[in-house]
C-alpha cells in the first residue's frame, strides 16, 4: 500500500496518520506545495491523504498552486483513488468537485464534541458522539452525491463520504500532543477570546494528550477502511 501526503505547511503534517501508516507497513511520500515541489502522478500511490492549512482554497493568488492540487485531486476521486482529506484538505476535495468554499458562521478551534447523524458507509465507524480537534474558520458545500456523516453544533458539514473511496474530515482526528504544539506555536493568534466555539490555547493544550488518545480508534478504523477500498 502506498499513501502519499499533500503538505501546505511545515507545522501541518500528518501526525497520527504517517504513525497509522508505518504500523501497517505502509509506503509513505509526500509533497510539500508549499516548497513548490511537483505533484505525484496518479500511478505513484494508492491513497492520497490532503492536509491541513492556514490558508483558504480559495486563495489561489497568493498561492497559485492550489489550482494544480485542486486538478489533481479531481483526477484522483475520477480515477477512482482512495483520498482523505483533512480539515482544508475536506474543503479541498469539496472545490475540486465543484462545490463552494466559505467563511463559517463560527469559528471552531479546540476539543469540542461532533455527533454522528448516519450509520451509512465509514459513519457506522464513528461513535455516536466524540471529541476531536478543530480548527477552521470555513465550511463547505457537500459534492454532489457526497453522503453526511457528522455535524456539530456550530458547523452541520463535519464529514461526508463520497462514493467507497473519498473521504473528508473538517475536524482533526490525526492530532497528537506534538501537532497540537506545533499548531498553536503558528497559528495561536487565530484565537478570539470568549467565543463560545474556541478553547484558550492553555486549555486546549492541555486537553490534547488525552484528546488524542480518545479519538486514536476511530482513526485507525476510519483509516483501514479507506486502504482497503484503495488497495
Amino acid at each position: 500500500m502506498r499513501v502519499h501526503w499533500l503538505q501546505h505547511v511545515d507545522f501541518e503534517g500528518p501526525a497520527a496518520i504517517a504513525e497509522w501508516a508505518l504500523e501497517r507497513g505502509y509506503a509513505l511520500s509526500s509533497t510539500h506545495l508549499n516548497y513548490g515541489e511537483a505533484l505525484p502522478q496518479l500511478d505513484a500511490f494508492d491513497l492520497l491523504v490532503v492536509m491541513g492549512g492556514p490558508m483558504s482554497v480559495n486563495d489561489e493568488r497568493e498561492f497559485p498552486w492550489l489550482v494544480a492540487e485542486k486538478e489533481r485531486v479531481r483526477q484522483a476521486i475520477e480515477a477512482g483513488k482512495a483520498v482523505f482529506g483533512v480539515c482544508l484538505g475536506a474543503q479541498m476535495i469539496a472545490s475540486a468537485m465543484g462545490e463552494r468554499v466559505y467563511r463559517g458562521a463560527e469559528k471552531e478551534i479546540g476539543w469540542f464534541p461532533v455527533s454522528r447523524v448516519t450509520d451509512e458507509g465509514i459513519g457506522a465507524l464513528f461513535p455516536e458522539e466524540f471529541t476531536p480537534l478543530h480548527w477552521h474558520g470555513e465550511t463547505f458545500e457537500l459534492p454532489a452525491g457526497a453522503v453526511r456523516l457528522a455535524q456539530t453544533g456550530a458547523v452541520p458539514n463535519q464529514a461526508f463520504q463520497l462514493g467507497e473511496r473519498v473521504l473528508g474530515l473538517q475536524f482533526h482526528l490525526e492530532a497528537t500532543v506534538e501537532s497540537v504544539r506545533a499548531m498553536l506555536d503558528n497559528t495561536a493568534d487565530e484565537i478570539e477570546e470568549g467565543k463560545p466555539f474556541q478553547q484558550a490555547a492553555g486549555e486546549l493544550l492541555k486537553g490534547s494528550a488525552l484528546g488524542a488518545a480518545a479519538v486514536r480508534p476511530v482513526l485507525w478504523r476510519v483509516l483501514d477502511r479507506i486502504a482497503e477500498t484503495g488497495r
